[in-house]
């Protein structure tokens, strides 16, 4: 690979050196009928009864040739114009000085538009072939002249890739010499020593990994199915534990309240109860005792 890059480059080289990539590469140039005469020289200023710049032969744009084409389209115009009108005055004088005078009539009128009729048709129709022409002329310019970018880009691409290609070798070398220094043999699951496998042993190493991978996959299947139940049961232990957390505050509540009473010698009922419940305890035994 590296030999035929070196090659094309030796040859795009000599074509450069030669002068004949521009030769081949470049477009015809569309203004050559008009910038130069039989001899091949440039027109002068003089000769040229024009207001287009004549610096535009030496280095033709498209800006600078659609202007010559507008300049020329209005100056074959309007010798157009003055032709037909020279010949129409050329024809009638004659008619009328000639001996006899030539008198046509309304019949030769009608056979003349009917024949200028069918010119007309004519030439409308050519016009249309032209106008076709002329956009399909446009449009492979424009196709051309994307097409010599590209082949401009290429060719500076073209110039670069050797360069570009030895750095990558020499890169894909020193990779390559990194692998082999961090081979561990010893070690069955170094990722780099399973990547220089041969083909049998990469084959059982791929089996071996997609058993463990669909017993990873039933492995999750399972916990998929009970992951429902596991999340009811979840959610019920979270609502009794949400219901003792409020248990413990109210009980701790109370028992700082409790405790504070306490502290401020302050009566909580709680003994008051208790002597009452034993002296109803002790009247109901002394009832059950008379009864006896």
């Amino acid at each position: 690979m590296v030999d035929s890059s070196t090659e094309a480059l030796a040859a795009l080289q000599q074509l450069e050196e030669n002068g004949k990539l521009k030769d081949r590469l470049a477009i015809i140039r569309i203004s050559d009928p008009i910038s130069t005469e039989v001899g091949g020289s440039c027109p002068s200023p003089s000769k040229r009864n024009s207001d287009a710049s004549v610096s535009n032969f030496d280095g033709p744009t498209p800006a600078s040739l659609e202007a010559d084409l507008s300049h020329y389209k209005e100056l074959f115009s309007k010798l157009r114009f003055s032709y037909l009108e020279q010949v129409t005055k050329e024809k009638f004088l004659r008619a009328i000085v000639g001996d006899p005078p030539v008198i046509v009539g309304h019949n030769e009128n009608m056979e003349l538009e009917t024949q200028l009729a069918d010119v007309k048709a004519e030439l409308k129709a050519r016009k249309e072939d032209a106008r076709v022409m002329i956009e399909e002329m446009e449009q492979m310019g424009r196709d051309l002249a994307s097409r010599y970018k590209n082949v401009e880009l290429q060719t500076t691409q073209l110039s670069t890739l050797p360069a570009s290609i030895e750095n990558l070798e020499s890169t894909i070398a020193e990779l390559r010499a990194k692998q082999i220094a961090t081979v561990d043999p010893s070690d069955p699951d170094d990722t780099s020593s399973s990547q220089n496998l041969p083909l049998p042993a990469t084959l059982a190493l791929l089996a071996e990994r997609e058993a463990e991978l669909a017993a990873l996959n039933r492995q999750l299947a399972a916990v998929h199915n009970t992951l429902p139940r596991k999340t009811r049961e979840a959610e019920a232990v979270e609502r009794e534990r949400s219901v003792l957390e409020r248990r413990k505050s109210d009980a701790i509540a109370q028992a700082r309240e409790a405790q504070r009473k306490k502290q401020q010698g302050e009566s909580d009922g709680l003994k008051e109860m208790g002597r009452w419940y034993k002296g109803a305890e002790e009247i109901l035994k002394e009832l059950v005792g008379t009864q006896a």
